[in-house]
């Protein structure tokens, strides 16, 4: 299944988790892929294992660097200068954009009885404004895109219902509405400007739950927290980056052509209603 053949997408966050699953997944499906990371070094890995996994080599230089089908480049998210240099050296590279992925983010910040005005900002910059700094960098190119541009941020079921983290909670809450008002936008585009060079855009977000990534995986103490929340998801499992990068393949691709302004919950069904509220024998 190569869905993604002859486009380019742009990963943010890809040096890890999600972001690093989701570069994979779109690398195997055909794409040319910017892994775009503040984390450099994790992020030169994540390239060689992108690259290798399909039989080719990262961009860096040489003769064939403009062939070669996998582009790290730092970007931070919270520095609009960061962005819009990581973005144009993508569409430098590889001429187009058609997808963006907006993976990065962190759930760090204060709770609501221990308010405070820059730890709340912290959050927002890298969780809500971070996505609009990629958005508005990225959007003049998929306009611009041949087969029309798609946009999919990773939000979480936190903005979707009260389960704590409450500045990283209302950040996701924002970028889920962010993505609606988005996608009615830039939905008519084609229809607007007949015959001119500006395709629509779709915008779409996953929310995923607990993933097995690095926030919990580093000490033990993680790991048993990650086995505690195992026990609140009907399908007896936390979820896996590869969970995530899955439904993100699936809404950027064509085969979602006609999904737009909606949050996917991928949580193991945990909106639903938590394992235990109703017994078996129920």
């Amino acid at each position: 299944m190569h869905r993604f053949e002859g486009r380019v997408a742009f990963v943010t966050g890809a040096a890890h988790g999600i972001g690093r699953a989701t570069a994979l997944r779109l690398r195997s499906e055909g794409a040319s892929v910017v892994l775009a990371d503040v984390d450099e070094e994790n992020l030169a890995w994540v390239a060689n294992d992108v690259a290798h996994a399909e039989g080719g080599e990262p961009a860096g230089g040489g003769d064939d660097a403009r062939g070669a089908q996998v582009f790290p480049v730092r970007c931070d998210v919270t520095d609009r200068r960061s962005v819009s240099s990581a973005v144009a050296s993508a569409v430098d590279r590889f001429g187009a954009l058609d997808v963006l992925v907006n993976t990065a983010g962190g759930a760090n910040g204060p709770e609501f009885d221990d308010f405070d005005d820059d730890g709340w900002l912290r959050v927002a910059n890298l969780n809500l404004q971070g996505v609009v700094r990629c958005i508005d960098t990225a959007l003049p190119h998929l306009l611009a895109s041949s087969v029309g541009g798609s946009v999919v941020s990773i939000s979480s079921v936190n903005g979707l219902a009260a389960v704590g983290s409450m500045a990283y909670s209302a950040a996701k809450a924002g970028l889920e509405n962010l993505t609606r008002n988005l996608a009615v936008r830039y939905g008519r585009r084609t229809l607007r400007h007949a015959g001119s060079e500006h395709r629509s855009v779709r915008f779409n977000t996953v929310a995923p739950g607990t993933v097995r990534t690095r926030v919990w995986t580093t000490d033990e103490q993680g790991l048993d927290k990650l086995e505690n929340l195992r026990r609140m998801y009907p399908l007896d499992r936390v979820g896996e980056p590869e969970d995530i990068a899955a439904a993100v393949a699936f809404l950027a691709s064509d085969d979602a052509s006609w999904i737009t302004g909606v949050t996917l919950p991928v949580d193991g069904g945990l909106l639903t209603g938590p394992l235990g509220a109703i017994s078996p024998e129920d």
